[in-house]
């Protein structure tokens, strides 16, 4: 069986021992690091050693409903993506 996420308390307990930090400064910074990429995404946030989160545009295009085959337009639309950086992909995968 695999093991489960962290949770939002046991995260912020990991912060907190590692960083000699109390559970309070940990949760505040994880708080201001969390409102600095929502207000970063729109010009691509980086965390070094993590990844990127940017703002992507969608170009409309002709999609398919699978149920009956009828083609339909999908409209152009913003999308939200995070890219993984090399050094995760390495320090993960190997």
């Amino acid at each position: 069986m695999a093991a489960k996420p962290l949770t939002k308390a046991q995260l912020i307990t990991s912060l907190a021992e590692q960083n000699g930090l109390t559970k309070k400064q940990a949760t505040d910074f994880l708080t201001s690091l969390c409102a600095l990429a929502y207000k970063g995404a729109k010009v691509g946030f980086t965390i070094p050693g993590l990844g990127k989160l940017e703002l992507k545009n969608r170009k409309a295009r002709m999609g398919r409903n699978p149920a009956t085959g009828e083609s339909i337009k999908i409209p152009a639309k913003k999308v939200l993506k995070f890219r993984v950086s090399k050094a995760c992909k390495d320090a993960i995968l190997g």
